[in-house]
């Protein structure tokens, strides 16, 4: 066995270590690689980033957060909160530089970063270099559940630093707390996810108020200072929190959307994950579970209480799943830690042995330009026009948009959500939507009679008149393509795998009637 340790050196001098990536940076550059070229385009599976682009665009040209629809065709104008105004901006900025790759790519490398800064969080709380390795494998797993090009992901990378300078306050004494109002004001103006970091607040006063009324003696004094400074940054906080183009109401708008019922029964991404397919999420919740029934080291009140926060938060609605993954990782590692005590002796042993070997080649690697490294060559594709994103054609209604282009049709559209906000990014102004990714803008008392038409209920043509729809794109495979085919009063002029095109048989139409003869769906054009 001494001859491995040997082998092992005498095979790190044949390669100097400056060459060799660290686990970090093996993180870091296999995620980066993923998502650039794994998945085809999947940082754009959702259209909404294609409205966040145009917003900024918007913000940039006017010098002024909108407060008002300007997307759709209703009126008056609906009431809008642009929350997320600084992503928006920023996005808007990439797009104006790079386009759509200049997006994605600027997205993956923060996915990349937050990750790896989670590899490097949990190195910096054991030395169990195996298990820190598996945990952030699994959790990196569990977060990709909801890793898109839109403003959220900022806060997957907020929410892990004001979680590290949390625990560096309450662990280790230091004075990270003044930090935090200065990341909440980017917060709050980034996504309406800054709403995390005041619950982590409230979380760690409340244990410290906790452990002052009935924690150990000698330790009493120090969680009441604690609980003290905690409570006076929950108030600053909150107070920079108004520092925003829309005041106190930022306050108020995750907890509208939450309590609002309609949405979260029927948006996808807030309803409870489907644990019917495979989900990373159910299997880092298992073993959360299973470390923490086996550990000798038990969580503190704090620990608890975020685990459960998260834990029912993330069972709650699946776009929580990824905040899940960053704050129950560091417990898993130290219920992990605690469940190895309790292999039996030469389990035990073999694995010790195998850590300190790991953990001794990786203390040697220290290759730090591989992050650099792999960004620059990412960049340097993109800008050779080498590697380039667009919506995926066979998701988005891309080729039923360049004929709206080409074709102009009069009148106030209805369209399929998920086309809104492609048509927004790809046809506005010329065009206006009906319905698009801004379901808290639109709520009930629009989203009720959207799905009236959408699954073609009994009435859906008296929502067609009262909102004057005079002409309609819907996914071709659908409940309301089907209907429209058997109507005498509408006709479909362009059909492809995506999308359909009808038009209401009126006078204003009859050009267009003249020219495009009945057609079947899903013939090409």
């Amino acid at each position: 066995m001494a001859d491995d340790g040997q082998m092992t050196s005498s095979g790190m001098r044949r390669i100097p270590a400056f060459l060799l990536p660290s686990i970090g940076n093996i993180v870091f550059v296999s995620l980066l690689f993923v998502l650039v070229f794994g998945a085809e385009n999947s940082l754009l599976y959702d259209g909404d980033t294609g409205y966040h682009i145009r917003t900024g665009e918007v913000i940039l040209e006017t010098w002024r957060v909108p407060t008002q629809d300007i997307f759709s065709s209703h009126t008056p104008a609906l009431r809008w909160t642009a929350h997320e105004w600084l992503a928006e901006l920023i996005m808007a900025a990439l797009f104006k530089i790079s386009g759509l790759t200049g997006v994605v790519l600027f997205f993956a490398l923060l996915l990349s970063t937050t990750h790896w800064l989670l590899y490097l969080t949990l190195k910096s709380k054991s030395e169990n270099i195996i298990l820190i390795t598996l945990v952030t494998l699994l959790a990196t797993a569990t977060s990709s559940i909801h890793w898109l090009a839109r403003p959220h992901v900022f806060s997957l990378l907020l929410t892990l630093i004001w979680y590290f300078l949390l625990n560096r306050f309450q662990y280790q004494n230091r004075r990270t707390l003044f930090y935090l109002p200065f990341l909440m004001v980017i917060w709050v103006n980034l996504h309406g996810g800054y709403f995390i970091g005041l619950l982590l607040l409230a979380i760690y006063f409340a244990g410290n108020v906790l452990y002052s009324l009935s924690g150990r003696p000698d330790r009493v004094k120090e969680h009441r200072q604690k609980a003290k400074l905690l409570l006076g940054f929950l108030i600053i906080t909150l107070a920079t929190c108004l520092i925003n183009p829309i005041g106190y109401e930022i306050l108020l708008f995750p907890a509208k959307v939450t309590a609002n019922r309609f949405l979260m029964d029927r948006v996808i991404e807030f309803l409870s994950p489907n644990f019917h397919e495979l989900l990373p999420f159910t299997y880092m919740l298992l073993a959360t579970l299973g470390a923490m029934a086996m550990s000798r080291a038990p969580l503190n009140l704090i620990e608890l209480g975020l685990l459960l926060l998260l834990s029912h938060m993330a069972l709650y609605s699946a776009r929580h799943v990824s905040l899940f993954a960053i704050i129950v990782a560091p417990l898993l590692l130290k219920s992990g830690e605690g469940a190895l005590t309790s292999l039996p002796g030469p389990l035990r042993t073999f694995f010790d042995i195998r850590n300190r070997r790991l953990a001794e080649v990786d203390k040697r690697l220290v290759g730090f330009f591989w992050p650099p490294l792999s960004t620059l060559f990412v960049i340097g594709l993109a800008l050779f026009g080498s590697l380039r994103f667009t919506f995926n054609e066979n998701r988005f209604p891309v080729a039923a948009v360049e004929f709206l282009k080409r074709e102009p049709i009069t009148g106030n559209m209805f369209n399929n959500d998920e086309f809104g906000d492609y048509i927004i990014f790809a046809a506005w102004p010329q065009y206006r939507v009906f319905m698009d990714g801004r379901s808290d803008m639109y709520g009930e008392k629009l989203g009720t009679p959207y799905l009236k038409v959408a699954n073609a209920q009994p009435g859906w043509k008296d929502v067609l008149s009262q909102h004057n729809i005079t002409w309609i794109i819907f996914d071709t495979n659908s409940a309301l393509t089907a209907t429209l085919l058997d109507q005498d009063d509408w006709r479909a002029i362009y059909s492809d795998k995506v999308a359909t095109i009808f038009i209401k048989k009126d006078f204003a139409h009859q050009s267009l009637l003249a020219k495009y003869p009945a057609i079947g769906v899903s013939s090409s054009k």
